[in-house]
């Protein structure tokens, strides 16, 4: 094994000398395009959908690119880009339907105490989730590496706020994501054989945990293979959406509208009060952003990406609006507070003989969810390991399958160890809390290159008033909560965030490096037969 990573190592290198001297011998500078195609002199080849555009100043220069140094079809080791618009359409639809819409229900009616006003608060939540896609798809039009806010905040801010993002996404933001997901999972993956009392904690975690160790297998098997789980997957919620919802329908037939009607006549919310209701609604469409993570990978990326937002969004928001319609046919909002899992009282009431459905339904979506959030969560690691922000073995990609193995192991290692010392409710309100300080830095982000690099290519653009909008909004999710009913959990999501420097500035900033992880490295690397993708230089 050691053997075949030094013939790759000398691959890479070669690749590397080949590609940056001309057939005269003299080193030409090269740089690399969107799509992988490397052109002497600093041009871009014409290949692919991204334009290319010279610099305002009319000096003819050619723009330094946003994309960060990624892997390209040049190199020895490298991610392909294999997916599609359908793919696209699927990770997003597949990981924004997970447990959330099968849980949140319940405690959005709770935080708001009113039918009309919960249902008003599903519909924002699908308008904010589309108006940040869109403006995240301008942002992975302009810079096409994989990372998403990571990515971005390296553009617009440095490295210091990117590192931050790395940092909290993922020791905290992904990990938790997929350990809320696989414990919902597992708890109506468990129910299905407890009928008579409550499930057995430990038993719903170590089902949880079991899902986490088949989902890294899947991803780090194979790209195709965590593809086709995510299309099926994203197929059998559908059917299992297009039931529910066929029932409420039924139950409206007959006449049950008894819950719809006087929808407003409950006192409004209070302001702090909305944030919060917001926190457990978003968290039922948050996946909205997951493609920006796998951008190297999409194809097409300049077309794929907008177009699986515009399809995958409104479709989630409309299922979602149908479903807490579907609900209120069949039961009270009492009963829907009361009910430890909203679906399967539905299916219970609705599907007679045939309610076993709905907890196959549920697992088949959590697990689906996971699967996505997992794939994506990869990416972020692999990303930011290669410029230097994480530990070197997290970006390392597997000799023969080409999956960002090492970055897979690490999230799931932190999510189970979530999963054994977390429940869902905590996990939720940290998790929405801290994920939307970065959601607005993000827009912040599109704001400021707007002025300082108003000459990129963008193929696809928005309005800014979307950004200042979603910027708006999110910061009122941040300060609502703390203002209405202060918490110490938020002062530690802050003080986690800021702890992050602690580490950035000795070992990113300043390159410093313990003696024994180039032995560690060197272990992982044999262990897991992972190598570096490696990318031609930079055009200065």
């Amino acid at each position: 094994m050691r053997d075949k990573i030094s013939q790759l190592l000398c691959l890479q290198k070669n690749a590397c000398k080949n590609n940056s001297t001309d057939n005269r011998g003299h080193n030409v500078p090269t740089k690399a395009t969107s799509n992988g195609t490397m052109c002497a002199n600093g041009t871009l080849g014409t290949e692919g959908p991204e334009a290319t555009e010279t610099d305002s100043s009319g000096t003819g220069r050619m723009r330094k690119p946003l994309e960060r140094n990624g892997s390209t079809p040049n190199d020895a080791v490298h991610l392909e880009r294999r997916l599609g618009l359908f793919s696209g359409v699927a990770l997003i639809v597949g990981t924004m339907i997970g447990s959330g819409i099968f849980v949140s229900p319940s405690g959005l009616l709770v935080r708001t105490g009113s039918v009309g006003i919960s249902f008003l608060i599903w519909l924002a939540c699908g308008l904010l989730s589309l108006l940040g896609a869109l403006a995240y798809a301008e942002l992975g039009t302009m810079n096409t590496s994989s990372g998403a806010e990571w990515a971005y905040f390296m553009d617009a801010y440095g490295p210091a706020p990117a590192f931050l993002f790395s940092w909290v996404s993922t020791l905290v933001l992904k990990p938790s994501q997929m350990a809320i997901i696989c414990l919902s999972f597992a708890q109506y993956a468990v129910e299905a054989f407890v009928t008579e009392c409550d499930p057995p904690m430990g038993v719903v975690k170590m089902v949880a945990l079991v899902a986490i160790v088949m989902i890294l297998f899947v991803n780090c098997y194979s790209v195709n293979l965590g593809m086709a789980v995510q299309n099926v997957f994203t197929a059998a919620k559908l059917v299992a959406v297009v039931i529910v919802i066929c029932g409420g329908a039924w139950k409206l037939f007959q006449g049950n509208t008894q819950h719809l009607t006087n929808a407003f006549s409950e006192p409004a919310p209070n302001f702090g009060a909305i944030a919060t209701a917001f926190y457990t609604g978003l968290w039922a469409y948050d996946g909205w952003n997951n493609l920006n993570y796998v951008t190297e990978e999409i194809q097409n990326p300049s077309k794929n990406l907008p177009r699986s937002i515009m399809i995958g969004i409104p479709l989630v928001t409309l299922c979602y609006a149908l479903i807490n319609i579907s609900y209120l046919a069949a039961m009270s909002p009492t009963e829907m507070i009361d009910s430890e899992a909203v679906a399967v009282t539905f299916g219970n009431r609705i599907l007679g003989a045939m309610a076993w459905l709905m907890p196959l339904s549920v697992t088949i979506s959590t697990f689906g969810s996971a699967n996505g959030t997992l794939f994506a969560a990869g990416r972020l690691c692999f990303a930011a390991s290669r410029e230097g922000h994480l530990l070197d073995i997290l970006s390392y990609v597997h000799i023969r399958r080409l999956t960002p193995a090492p970055g897979l192991i690490f999230h799931s290692l932190i999510a189970s160890a979530m999963v054994l010392y977390g429940t869902i409710d905590s996990l939720i309100d940290f998790f929405s809390f801290t994920a939307w300080i970065f959601y607005g830095g993000a827009m912040l982000a599109l704001i400021v290159m707007r002025f300082t690099k108003p000459n990129y290519p963008r193929p696809y653009k928005v309005p800014i008033i979307i950004p200042v909008v979603v910027l708006v909004i999110s910061m009122y999710l941040v300060v609502a909560p703390i203002i209405d009913t202060p918490r110490i959990e938020y002062l530690y999501a802050v003080l986690f965030i800021l702890t992050g420097l602690i580490f950035y500035v000795p070992f990113v900033k300043l390159g410093m490096t313990p003696r024994f992880m180039n032995k560690v490295t060197l272990f992982f690397q044999l262990l897991l037969e992972v190598v570096p993708t490696s990318s031609m230089a930079m055009f200065e």
